[in-house]
C-alpha cells in the first residue's frame, strides 16, 4: 500500500488521523454574533432580518423578488400551488433528483411524470421531456444537477410550447451560470436550498426568486397561513383575515441573520469550491473505467457543489468497494442519489397503480447514475492537503498510485 501524500505544508497522515467530511458548514464569529443579537431582542419572526436577507439575495441574483422560506422543498411546493397546479395536472421532473422535487408535486395532488436525464451531465434531458409532455402538463421542474445548469434554452422552448411553468430546482445550483445568467433566474422562478451541505447555509432554509410580481405576492401570503395582512401591514395588532389556503413555511430571524453573513462570504466559498474542484479533476482525469461529470458543458458553468466520479456502465468496478476504500482512508463522500425515483418503493407503487408497470429500463440513464456514481467533496471546508489526500485515495483504489 502506498502512503498518503506528504508535501510541505500538508499533513502526511491526514487520511488516518481524521476524516475529511463530504461537507461542513463554515460558521464564524460574525454569524454567531448576528444570531446572538437576534436572540437578545424580541423579534424572532416577521422581522427586519428576513426582509434584509431577501433584498440582498434578490440584488445578488438580479431579480425583482426573493422570498425566504423554511426550505427549498417549501419553495417548490408553494411555486406549484401559486401556479394553480393540482389534481388532474401533470408535472415533469427528472428521474434522477432528490425526492423533494417529486414530493412537492405529490403534495399538490398533481401527477409526477418522470423524464430521463442526460448521460453526459445528469441534468434533465430535453428530448425525454418533449416526449413526456402532454395536454395535461402544467409545469416542468429542471434540476441543476450537482451545480451544473440544465439546457435552459431547449427546456424553455418546450415549456413555452406547452404553456407550462418552468420551475428551476436550484438546490445545488447557487453560483452556476447558463449563458452568463445565474441559474434560477431563467424560468418562471428558481428555488434554492440553504441546508448545511449547500454553498451557503441558514442552518435550514430556502429562497424562491422570481420576476413575476403576482407569483411573489402569492407565495409570500401562502408561506404565512394565507393571512391577508402581514404583521407590518396590520393597523391594529392581531387583526387580519385569511383569504387563501396557506402553510407555516416562514424563515425565522436567526436564520436570516446568519444568511446575510453567509451571503457576504459566498464569493469566497464559490472561489474555493472552483479551485478545489479543478485541482481534483486534474488529478482524477485518467481513471480507468471511470470519468467525471463536467464543470463546463457548452453554455453551462457549474457552481461546483461536488465532484462526481461515474463508473463506466460496463466496468467491473463496484461502487461499494470504492466507498469502503475511501471510508478506510478517512475520505468522506456522498451519493447523488442512491436510487432513481421511479424505482423507489413509494413511486414504483404509484406508477404501478396509475399507469401500469414501468421497468427500470424506462429511465436507463437515471438508473445507471443511481448505481454507478459517487460524489467527492470540494467545499471550502477542505484544508491544505485535503485535495491531494482525496485524489491519492481515489487513485490508489484505481491502481494509479
Amino acid at each position: 500500500m502506498t502512503n498518503p501524500p506528504s508535501e510541505p505544508g500538508t499533513v502526511a497522515d491526514v487520511a488516518h488521523d481524521r476524516t475529511i467530511p463530504f461537507a461542513r458548514p463554515l460558521l464564524g464569529e460574525e454569524e454567531r454574533q448576528a444570531a446572538a443579537a437576534v436572540l437578545d431582542g424580541h423579534i424572532l419572526t416577521h422581522g427586519p432580518q428576513v426582509a434584509a436577507f431577501e433584498a440582498a439575495f434578490a440584488k445578488r441574483l438580479g431579480v425583482r423578488h426573493a422570498v425566504a422560506l423554511s426550505s427549498c422543498t417549501a419553495g417548490l411546493h408553494l411555486a406549484l400551488v401559486a401556479k394553480g397546479i393540482g389534481p388532474g395536472d401533470d408535472v415533469v421532473v427528472p428521474a434522477m433528483t432528490h425526492v423533494a422535487t417529486a414530493h412537492a408535486v405529490e403534495h399538490c395532488g398533481a401527477r409526477v411524470v418522470f423524464a430521463d436525464v442526460e448521460a453526459e451531465t445528469g441534468c434533465l434531458d430535453p428530448e425525454a421531456v418533449a416526449k413526456a409532455v402532454t395536454s395535461r402538463t402544467r409545469a416542468i421542474i429542471p434540476v441543476h444537477y450537482l451545480g451544473l445548469p440544465c439546457d435552459m434554452d431547449r427546456l424553455s422552448a418546450i415549456a413555452d410550447e406547452a404553456d407550462a411553468a418552468l420551475i428551476e430546482d436550484a438546490a445545488t445550483g447557487l453560483g452556476a451560470l447558463w449563458k452568463d445568467r445565474p441559474a434560477g433566474t431563467i424560468g418562471t422562478c428558481g428555488v434554492f436550498s440553504f441546508y448545511p451541505t449547500k454553498h451557503m447555509t441558514t442552518l435550514e432554509g430556502g429562497m424562491l426568486i422570481t420576476n413575476d410580481d403576482t407569483l411573489s405576492a402569492t407565495v409570500r401570503k401562502q408561506r404565512a397561513f394565507g393571512y391577508d395582512k402581514t404583521l407590518g401591514e396590520r393597523t391594529l395588532p392581531g387583526l387580519y383575515d385569511i383569504d387563501t389556503l396557506g402553510w407555516n413555511y416562514r424563515m425565522n430571524e436567526v436564520q436570516a441573520a446568519i444568511g446575510l453573513h453567509q451571503l457576504d462570504r459566498l464569493d469566497g466559498f464559490l472561489a474555493s469550491r472552483a479551485t478545489n474542484a479543478k485541482l481534483l479533476a486534474e488529478r482524477l482525469g485518467d481513471l480507468p473505467g471511470a470519468r467525471l461529470f463536467p464543470f463546463v458543458h457548452g453554455a453551462r458553468r457549474s457552481g461546483h457543489f461536488c465532484v462526481n466520479v461515474t463508473l463506466d456502465p460496463n466496468s467491473a468496478i463496484r461502487r461499494e468497494d470504492l466507498m469502503a476504500h475511501l471510508q478506510s482512508r478517512g475520505v468522506g463522500f456522498s451519493v447523488h442519489y442512491p436510487i432513481a425515483l421511479p424505482a423507489s418503493r413509494y413511486y414504483a407503487e404509484r406508477l404501478d397503480r396509475n399507469s401500469g408497470a414501468f421497468p427500470a429500463t424506462h429511465w436507463p440513464v437515471a438508473n445507471w447514475i443511481a448505481q454507478r456514481t459517487l460524489s467527492l467533496p470540494c467545499g471550502p471546508h477542505l484544508v491544505e492537503g485535503d485535495v491531494e489526500t482525496i485524489a491519492w485515495a481515489v487513485r490508489e483504489f484505481f491502481g494509479k498510485e
